[in-house]
């Protein structure tokens, strides 16, 4: 099982379509809300409200493949200084489980000195934030088990990657054709 991370102003096609086409591979992923008011909804960066199916005080380790962290401002500010994403974080890389972030989201595993020595991309202007880290401009990269995305713009291409990475490429490639990727 997967959780998609969501605090206030997260980006909302990052999350969104992350998550529906993870689900339509048949990988199990549960959005997060991660905030104080211990509510349900999340507000995204561009005033889309969403019920997430967990509040962050519901979340088990238990299962768990990884987290995706959506990027977005200041979503992953927000993110960042989470008691409970900080915790996700440190039992994946304790665990070797999947971490995946995109747009600015990356610059937390930057920070958390996640990215040493490992191939990532992020939003234009986040490089920096990398800190460790080979950066590349690729739409998406997978270096182990950490998948990293540019932005919004390249979603389905970092969505389509964490499936070939779970699921195989023929997976990946079939649900292109059907979604009419190009």
């Amino acid at each position: 099982m997967f959780y998609c991370l969501l605090a206030k102003g997260f980006e909302e096609i990052e999350a969104i379509t992350t998550v529906d086409i993870l689900r339509r591979a048949g990988i199990d992923v549960r959005t997060v809300a991660i905030n104080r008011m211990k509510s349900l909804r999340v507000t995204g960066g561009h005033d889309v409200e969403v019920v997430a199916d967990l509040r962050s005080k519901d979340v088990t380790t238990e299962g768990l493949e990884g987290i995706i962290l959506p990027g977005g401002m200041p979503g992953t500010l927000n993110l960042e200084k989470s008691r409970t994403v900080q915790k996700l974080l440190r039992h994946c890389v304790e665990n070797d489980l999947y971490i995946c972030a995109i747009c600015a989201a990356p610059q937390i595993l930057g920070h958390a000195g996640i990215l040493k020595g490992k191939r990532a991309t992020c939003y234009p202007g986040f490089e920096g934030e990398l800190i460790g880290a080979e950066h590349t401009s690729d739409s998406a990269v997978a270096d182990g088990k950490i998948i990293t995305g540019r932005g919004p713009g390249c979603t389905v291409d970092f969505a389509m990657l964490i499936v070939e990475q779970l699921k195989g490429d023929d997976c990946a490639e079939k649900l292109r054709d059907s979604m009419q990727c190009l």
